[in-house]
C-alpha cells in the first residue's frame, strides 16, 4: 500500500516571487468566516474555556476579526457572555436591561454586578417605559429595600426618540437636553430599543471591527451534537448569535453530521461552522448537511494529544490544502484550526486555502482571555487547557454532569493544561500577528488573500532547512 505524504507548517516555506507592492501596508486582510461573515483580520480566537469568553470576544470583533464563546457552561451563561458581546457596542441597543417600578434597590446592585449596566429603563408589565433608573440615583442610597419607584427619574421628565432616530439626530438631542441616554419608543410608547452616548461613540471610533447590519459586534458561539444542543441552539439564536459553531473533536462522524442537518433544518438562516474535520470527503459531507464553513484541523493544537493518545489526524498542511481545494469549489470557506506555531505559519495556512485562522495559544494569556494571572518565580503566567485535557473533562463533569471523583478514573484524555506566558493586551498580540500576515503575502506579491491562493508557491524543506529558517548561531538578548 503506497501511503499519502502528509506535510506540517514546519515542512514547507513560501517562495519569495517578484512583487509590486511597495509596502506591506498596502496588503487587505479581508476574508470570510462563512459565506456571508466578512473579517477585516482572517482571526478567530478559539471556542476554549481558557481563550474566550465575552471579554475576548469584544476585543476580537473590535480588532475586526470574531471571538467563539466556549459551550462548557450552562445554556443561560452562555446566553448572557453572547448578550454582553451584543450589548456592548451598536449604534441601538435592540433589547435594552428593564426594571419595574417594585424592583428592591437590593435587587438593582445585584443585575447592575450581573450585567455591567448601571442604568435601566423603568417599565411596567405591558413594556411602557415609565421611567429611567440611572447610577446617580441610588449610588448613595443606603437602604436596599427601597423600590425603584422611590428613587428613578419620572416619565415626565424623560426624553424620549422615536424608532428611526439617526445618529445625527440622537447627537443633536444629547447636545441640547445634555442627556445621555435616549429610550426608543413607538407611538403607544412601548419600549423597542435604547440609543446612548456611548454606543455612537463606539460605534464611530473603530470603523474596521466586526459588526452586524445594526452595528453590533459580531460574535459565534459553540454548541455540542448531544443532549441539549438543539435548546442550546435555539437560546443562541434567541440571542442574535451571529454563528454557531458545531464544536466536536470528530466532525465527519454520524452523530455529528445527523446534528447538523437539524440545526439546519430548525434554524434556516443561522451560519453554522461545521468540523472538526481532515480530510475532502469530510469537508463535502458537512457541506451537504449545509453549513457555512468548516473548521479543518484534528491535533494540531499545541495542547491537543489526539494524534499520540488515539494515533489519528493528517498534518495541517496537508489537511487545510486539500480540504480548502474541496470546499472552494462549493464556495465555503475553510478555518485552518490549529498548529501555527510561529507568526509565519498563519500565511501558509491561508496561503495552503484558508479563510481564517482559528488561534489558541497565541491568546491565551493575554488580559482578556478567561482567568488570572498567576506569578511564579517572578514571572506572570495565565492557565490555558486543551478542551479534552484530563481537569478540563474533569471540571465538565463535576459541574455540570454532577459526576463525583471516583467517577473521573473513567476519563482518557487528549489534550494537556500548561502555563503560557502573560502577554497583555490581546491587540497588541493580534497587531504583531497582523503585520507578519501582511508581510507574508507581499513577498507572494498578494495584495489580498484571494491573491494569495492564486500566486503562492511552496516548496518542501528539510530538518536542516527548519534549523536554518530560526536563528541560530548566536546567543539572543
Amino acid at each position: 500500500m503506497k501511503l499519502q505524504e502528509g506535510l506540517t507548517y514546519d515542512d514547507v516555506l513560501l517562495i519569495p516571487q517578484h512583487s509590486f507592492i511597495n509596502h506591506r501596508s498596502d496588503v487587505s486582510t479581508e476574508s470570510y468566516l462563512t459565506r456571508k461573515i466578512k473579517l477585516q483580520i482572517p482571526f478567530v480566537s478559539a471556542n476554549m474555556d481558557t481563550v474566550t469568553e465575552s471579554e475576548m470576544a469584544i476585543a476580537m470583533a473590535r480588532e475586526g476579526g470574531i471571538g467563539i464563546i466556549h459551550r462548557f457552561m450552562t445554556v443561560a451563561e452562555q446566553v448572557e457572555q453572547v448578550n454582553l458581546v451584543k450589548r456592548h457596542v451598536g449604534f441601538v441597543v435592540e433589547s435594552p436591561y428593564t426594571i419595574t417600578p417594585d424592583t428592591k434597590l437590593a435587587k438593582v446592585w445585584a443585575l447592575l454586578r450581573k450585567t455591567g449596566v448601571n442604568s435601566f429603563i423603568v417599565v411596567d408589565e405591558k413594556n411602557h417605559v415609565v421611567g429611567m433608573l440611572g447610577k446617580r440615583d441610588y449610588k448613595f442610597e443606603s437602604n436596599r429595600n427601597k423600590t425603584v419607584f422611590e428613587l428613578m427619574t419620572p416619565l415626565k421628565k424623560l426624553i424620549l426618540g422615536k424608532q428611526k432616530t439617526s445618529i445625527k439626530e440622537a447627537k443633536q438631542i444629547f447636545i441640547k437636553y445634555k442627556i445621555e441616554k435616549l429610550p426608543l419608543v413607538d407611538n403607544n410608547r412601548v419600549l423597542i430599543g435604547l440609543i446612548t452616548a456611548r454606543s455612537i461613540i463606539n460605534f464611530e471610533k473603530y470603523p474596521h471591527s466586526t459588526k452586524d447590519e445594526l452595528g453590533r459586534y459580531r460574535v459565534g458561539a459553540a454548541i455540542g451534537v448531544v443532549n441539549d444542543f438543539i435548546e442550546r441552539a435555539e437560546a443562541l439564536v434567541n440571542a442574535k448569535v451571529d454563528a454557531l459553531v458545531v464544536d466536536v473533536a470528530h466532525g465527519h462522524n454520524d452523530v455529528a453530521l445527523q446534528a447538523v442537518s437539524q440545526i439546519r433544518k430548525k434554524f434556516k438562516n443561522i451560519d453554522i461552522i461545521g468540523g472538526n474535520v481532515a480530510t475532502k470527503a469530510g469537508v463535502l459531507d458537512l457541506i451537504k448537511r449545509g453549513v457555512d464553513a468548516v473548521k479543518v484541523g484534528i491535533g494540531p493544537g499545541g495542547l491537543c494529544t489526539t494524534r499520540i493518545v488515539a494515533g489519528v489526524g493528517v498534518p495541517q498542511f496537508t489537511a487545510v490544502q486539500e480540504c480548502s481545494f474541496a470546499a472552494r469549489k462549493k464556495g465555503v470557506p475553510i478555518i485552518a484550526d490549529g498548529g501555527t506555531n510561529f507568526p509565519g505559519d498563519i500565511a501558509k495556512a491561508l496561503a495552503a486555502g484558508g479563510s481564517a485562522c482559528m488561534l489558541a495559544g497565541w491568546f491565551a494569556g493575554t488580559d482578556e482571555s478567561p482567568g488570572g494571572v498567576i506569578m511564579r518565580k517572578g514571572m506572570k503566567f495565565k492557565v490555558h487547557r486543551g478542551s479534552a485535557s484530563f481537569l478540563a473533562i474533569a471540571d465538565r463533569k463535576i459541574e455540570l454532569e454532577n459526576h463525583t471523583e471516583n467517577q473521573l478514573n473513567s476519563i482518557v484524555p487528549e489534550g494537556v493544561e500548561a502555563l503560557v506566558p502573560y502577554k497583555g493586551r490581546v491587540a497588541d498580540v493580534i497587531y504583531q500577528l497582523q503585520g507578519a500576515l501582511r508581510s507574508g503575502m507581499s513577498y507572494c506579491n498578494a495584495k489580498s488573500i484571494k491573491e494569495l491562493w492564486k500566486n503562492a508557491r511552496f516548496i518542501k524543506i528539510t530538518e536542516a532547512g527548519f534549523r536554518e529558517s530560526k536563528s541560530h548561531n548566536v546567543q539572543e538578548i
